[in-house]
């Protein structure tokens, strides 16, 4: 979820101070040019109160042939002002005829934004302000002031500046503003993570617990502490939740178990009678041969049923086992059953070691190996075969008997489930309950899948490192399909 919200939270964020940021630039770029124009604008008024008072009406062309020393000193106050700055200045008179200029091959333009200013310089008012110049264009900044004597303008100062300084300035203020913008999205980046952990943390928590009761670890709880007063109270709803669901879990176990335990007794009592009664009637009476049948696979059912309900509450004693060598012994325990039944049982068992309980592994190949024995017919073979794939150990049951759909791989597991073309096979369908629960307590599974041409093939997987067990445990007993 963090993934999703971080960089939502960035954008956001990204934005904010993209839509400060901008107006910001803008506003250092015009303050630039502004202070510029300005600056050119008080040059030009003072150009402006010296051309007023030179006698040179321009008119012919040319200058007066006596000295007006009001000119010369026009001509070199523009002259120092160009060699000082660089920028061009230059009063002419309505004609375009230079009175002043500097440099003095600089004249008015036939057109462009230097004759524009003039123009509108000669309608006694000073030109507007120029359009903006942007760090990433050459151009100059022209600013035109008339020059008015008797109420009428004579002539019209211009100066054309270049913009490099005020470019380099408007990108130095642009600069700090990157390096602000870039602290404040760190600063901000900061702040977000810290809010998504302090947000999500609560939900990773509850994640996490409710992951670890879903595969078992019933005793796991969120500690209500951190994060929003919303999710403080969903954590406490859910601790309240899960001890609720452990209370009634732990009545259904107790039930099985005392209902499986209590029923016995009467069971065997019942048993014991049925055997006398068939010592009083004909020898190959069917309808207590019937009876005898029933009361013997009932008691095969509260058997597993008391099996399945210690399997999922004992701990599990979890211990770095010899894989293959636990299923060879099993394959050589197995092997005498298979024989009177004429199937083959092979076993492919190289050392492998996995964190397992040794007992409770144990328990469930006997199951497998039971189940695929029995559904196996005679002259077909049984495999088991010892693998090690990374993190895990597998060994993988494999045989040749008529296998299940698609459909029944979905529910072979379930409790007192049975395919029914095997409803005539003794077998109460709690065996694979079992063996999931014996390998789930030890953090291994079991998984089922088709044998090509025709037949079953069964997984079971235990891990090769050391983990925390499951609260769910051992049992011992053998499986149904």
């Amino acid at each position: 979820m963090s993934t999703r919200l971080l960089p939502l939270l960035i954008v956001l964020m990204a934005a904010v101070l993209l839509a400060l940021g901008v107006p910001l630039g803008v506003s250092v770029a015009r303050a630039e040019q502004q202070k510029v124009v300005i600056d050119r604008i008080d040059d030009t008024a003072r150009f402006a109160s010296l051309a007023q008072f030179v006698t040179e009406d321009g008119s012919g062309g040319s200058r007066r042939t006596d000295t007006d020393e009001r000119l010369e000193t026009l001509q070199t106050e523009l002259t120092s002002y160009y060699e000082v700055y660089g920028i061009k200045a230059g009063v002419f008179y309505r004609n375009h005829i230079p009175m002043a200029n500097a440099p003095t091959t600089w004249f008015l333009p036939q057109a462009g934004e230097v004759r524009d200013s003039f123009d509108e310089a000669l309608l006694s008012r000073r030109s507007h302000d120029p359009a903006q110049v942007w760090p990433w264009q050459d151009g100059t900044l022209v600013v035109a002031s008339p020059v008015i004597r008797d109420g009428d303008v004579v002539a019209v100062v211009v100066t054309e500046s270049p913009t490099d300084s005020m470019r380099s300035s408007t990108l130095r203020g642009w600069l700090v503003i990157g390096a602000g913008e870039v602290a404040a999205m760190l600063l901000a980046v900061g702040a977000a993570l810290r809010l998504t952990g302090w947000v999500l943390r609560p939900v990773r928590v509850l994640d996490a617990t409710t992951h670890d009761i879903a595969t078992g670890r019933l005793k796991s709880r969120v500690a209500p502490s951190g994060g929003p007063p919303e999710l403080r109270r969903l954590a406490r709803s859910f601790n309240e939740m899960a001890d609720h669901v452990e209370d009634v879990l732990e009545q259904q176990r107790a039930f099985v178990a005392d209902a499986s335990h209590q029923l016995r007794n009467p069971l065997a009592a019942l048993l014991l009678r049925i055997e006398l009664l068939a010592l009083e009637l004909p020898e190959g009476n069917e309808e207590i041969a019937s009876v005898q049948t029933e009361g013997k696979r009932l008691a095969r059912v509260l058997d597993d049923l008391l099996d399945l309900a210690l399997a999922e509450h004992s701990q599990a004693d979890l211990k770095v086992t010899d894989v293959g060598a636990l299923a060879a012994e099993r394959v050589a325990a197995w092997s005498p059953t298979a024989d009177v039944k004429g199937v083959r049982l092979v076993g492919d068992c190289p050392p492998t070691t996995g964190w397992a309980d040794p007992v409770a592994l144990s328990s469930a190949l006997d199951a497998v190996i039971d189940n695929a024995v029995k559904f196996t017919p005679h002259g077909e073979s049984v495999r088991v075969e010892v693998a090690s794939t990374g993190d895990a150990a597998t060994v993988v049951v494999t045989d040749n008997g008529p296998g299940l759909t698609d459909e029944e791989l979905t529910r072979v597991g379930d409790r007192f489930w049975r395919s029914g073309r095997h409803q005539n096979i003794n077998g109460s369908g709690l065996g694979l309950s079992i063996c999931r629960a014996l390998l789930a307590a030890g953090n291994g599974s079991i998984s089922f899948g088709h044998h090509e041409p025709h037949g079953l093939r069964v997984t079971v997987t235990v891990p090769r490192t050391g983990t925390v067990p499951k609260e769910p445990e051992r049992v011992y007993g053998l499986t149904d399909r």
